[in-house]
């Protein structure tokens, strides 16, 4: 068994490895990293060598980082890439380049569907029914968006919200709230298997699942930057805001939401955005919390939408897919259910 990792500004590292009686054996690290003394090689090779075949990134991780002594030196790795290392090659751990990803530029929806769609197809990827999937989602009304965990008093003002003709939903992720309008933001969700972000902190695995869009940013003009913990910025000001949500099955549901060109006017006489909230990103202003894409780059946002997917496109292995109608069908049910309930929307009053 082998398998490679390139470390994130780092260097390469490879594996070869087998599998014996339940246990790791014939351990070969390599790789163009730099590492002292010489005979540093043999003793991280025999830290893993011997270990259960079902080690768990952590158990690796602990073998490593106990053999490793004051006297070594290791440049470009460390005990968290050879612990992802070995699980790939355990086949444990998994590349953006192992999966073939749907993606999808849905057709409009109100909020209750959308965040129904996004439970629905994340249980359509953990139980195997289809691959990770890429979901562009297109809004039907105007909508704020709360996390799973937010008390929904203190976020929304109901009067406002009615005036204005916002519906308020709940998703199942965390983080905040999200104030939306059709065509005035751009919201995917990226559903992965957890073999994706295997042994990554919640931090890591945020950063590690926007990259694409940093990248697919470049391409229409704008230099933009991961900011601990969930948000996406370039010189002017906040771009968008992710949330996550690690399902007990084994899957990942990533989702983004970006700023087009949003009423900002609106969104604060919708949401109760206290002082406390605005104190911690270090400015008076809540508009200046929103930097819209299209003063930006000056696209449309259909334009940047097609950028977004053509940049996925190039860098992964993709096929054009749809909402399937058992996913829809299920979601319709999720709806009744839970997120067009009282009860759910105000599960945290």
């Amino acid at each position: 068994m082998r398998a490679e990792y390139k470390v994130p500004g780092g260097k390469l590292v490879a594996i070869e490895l087998d599998v014996a009686d339940g246990k790791l054996a014939n351990v070969a690290i390599s790789g163009d990293f730099f590492l002292e003394p010489d005979t540093a090689l043999d003793i991280l090779n025999k830290a893993i060598d011997g270990l259960p075949a079902d080690s768990t990134f952590g158990d690796i991780r602990k073998a490593v980082d106990e053999a490793i002594t004051e006297d070594m030196t290791l440049l470009g790795f460390d005990a968290r890439a050879l612990a992802t290392v070995t699980r790939r090659a355990l086949g444990k751990a998994t590349t953006w380049d192992d999966h073939t990803f749907d993606v999808i530029h849905d057709t409009p929806a109100h909020p209750p569907m959308q965040v129904a769609l996004d439970q629905a197809q994340s249980e359509a990827v953990e139980a195997g029914e289809r691959g990770p999937v890429l979901r562009v989602w297109e809004w039907a009304s105007n909508a704020v968006i709360i996390g799973s965990f937010q008390s929904y008093r203190n976020e929304v003002d109901e009067e406002a919200a009615e005036r204005h003709d916002v519906t308020v939903v709940r998703r199942i992720s965390g983080g905040g709230a999200m104030f939306v309008e059709p065509g005035n933001t751009i919201t995917y969700s990226l559903i992965v298997p957890a073999s994706l972000v295997d042994g990554m902190t919640f931090e890591e695995s945020y950063k590690f699942l926007d990259q694409w869009v940093l990248d697919a940013l470049v391409d229409v003009g704008i230099k933009a930057v991961y900011k601990p913990l969930n948000d996406i910025a370039s010189e002017q000001g906040k771009i968008a805001g992710a949330a996550q949500k690690r399902l007990a099955g084994g899957t990942v549901l990533h989702h983004v939401t970006m700023s087009y060109d949003i009423d900002a006017d609106k969104m604060l006489d919708v949401l109760r955005i206290g002082r406390e909230k605005l104190s911690d990103k270090g400015i008076k202003s809540a508009k200046k919390r929103v930097d819209p894409l299209r003063s930006q780059t000056g696209m449309t946002r259909e334009a940047i939408i097609e950028a977004f997917l053509d940049h996925f496109r190039d860098r992964y292995k993709t096929v054009d897919s749809v909402v399937s109608e058992a996913e829809r069908q299920r979601a319709e049910e999720l709806v009744e259910t839970k997120f067009g309930t009282e009860e759910w929307l105000k599960r945290v009053p």
